[in-house]
């Protein structure tokens, strides 16, 4: 699929973006590097490291953690991991204390398939791509030419050798966020049996119109939990998933002072997939529920009344099983160099303000297990 320029007006190029240009221009023809030996033996290193790393969510989440505090001059891997987190929130989800009483055991396998299918794509593109640089950054040698012979896109290729000339952090991330999302675009969002099982869904559709699609980023402040991010909207959309990506990279990387309380958070409190993570008062991995009918909300301004039980959200690996995946679809999605007019930060202002509402949504979540369950009692 050739990427579609949603704008008005396209400004002209920046003095990084003609360089860009002129080395998507006169690379296309340059033919794969011959391979030494040691060459060799690093590429299936690469390659075995990240199938190690790509078992689950929660070894791919860490993975990108990892690589952040060794390489904190890549700001793609906290955004990855951040957002990797709250992929598993999802997944850990559909066996919670909501979604279960509002989807089918069909229908919940269908969106882990999809959720689990982009994380494991994603991390299997995006991490031989760090780790190439994080060699390239030991030997102090550029080799970059390896990522050819890994499947990587000649787009990211470029990017990561305009980079080791301009150490441009704002511009290679918002490299990966394009690269990431016209990767999944065909092996997911366009999958066929995605889209009839997941995308085109009324329950999908449902998840939009009630704001369930919250990514948030927490951390401690003011003696309590806070929460920023973004509400996704349009997923089918790969335009506005990229201006996405760029206001989650705005709102993680704008405050410094607030940055490094979300790095404190992350560091301090491993990725298991539950809630409980960053919210245990209102979360737990341990169902409390007492089984019966319960028809009384206890979700107010996200507090739970004492003695209540509070909502259950396991831990992914008391949820779903590891996958086997299917190779990743060959095939490069880079066509035309004028992708690099999506090369700008988001200009938007961000305050990622989302606790409210995200609160109002698990509000409107269990009003809805409530209503679901007076209308089909025996269910």
């Amino acid at each position: 699929m050739v990427f579609k320029f949603i704008t008005n007006k396209q400004h002209p190029l920046s003095k990084s973006q003609k360089t860009i240009k002129r080395m998507l221009l006169s690379k296309e023809l340059v033919a794969k590097r011959e391979l030494s030996v040691d060459d060799l033996k690093l590429i299936k290193k690469i390659k075995n490291e990240t199938a190690l790393l790509n078992k689950n969510n929660v070894t791919r989440t860490l993975g990108y953690l990892d690589f952040y505090i060794r390489h904190p001059e890549i700001h793609w891997a906290f955004l990855a991991h951040m957002v990797s987190r709250n992929g598993g929130w999802n997944m850990t989800d559909l066996k919670g204390g909501f979604l279960t009483k509002l989807f089918t055991k069909k229908e919940s396998q269908a969106f882990f398939n999809f959720l689990e299918r982009g994380n494991w794509l994603i991390f299997q593109d995006a991490y031989p791509q760090l780790l190439v640089y994080e060699e390239s950054k030991r030997k102090r040698t550029n080799l970059f030419y390896l990522l050819p012979h890994l499947h990587i896109s000649f787009f990211m290729e470029t990017i990561w050798n305009y980079f080791w000339r301009e150490p441009d952090k704002r511009l290679l991330t918002i490299a990966l966020i394009i690269n990431e999302q016209n990767y999944i675009e065909k092996r997911v969002v366009q999958n066929s049996a995605f889209q009839k099982n997941v995308l085109n869904t009324l329950e999908f559709t449902l998840q939009d119109i009630l704001a369930l699609n919250h990514i948030l980023f927490p951390y401690e402040a003011n003696g309590g939990i806070q929460l920023i991010g973004q509400t996704v909207h349009h997923f089918n959309s790969l335009h506005e998933r990229i201006l996405l990506g760029k206001r989650l990279y705005s709102v993680l990387f704008h405050d410094l002072e607030r940055l490094h309380s979300i790095e404190k958070w992350a560091k301090e409190y491993p990725h298991s997939g539950s809630r409980m993570d960053y919210w245990p008062q209102l979360f737990h991995y341990v169902n409390e529920e007492v089984p019966g009918i319960n028809l009384t909300p206890r979700i107010i301004s996200c507090s739970i009344p004492p003695r209540s039980p509070r909502i259950y959200s396991p831990k992914l690996e008391y949820s779903w099983k590891d996958q086997k995946h299917d190779p990743a679809e060959r095939g490069d999605w880079y066509k035309d160099w004028k992708i690099i007019h999506t090369l700008t930060a988001s200009h938007d202002h961000v305050d990622g303000e989302i606790k409210d509402d995200y609160c109002k949504t698990l509000e409107k979540l269990e009003l809805a297990t409530i209503t679901k369950k007076v209308l089909s009692p025996f269910q």
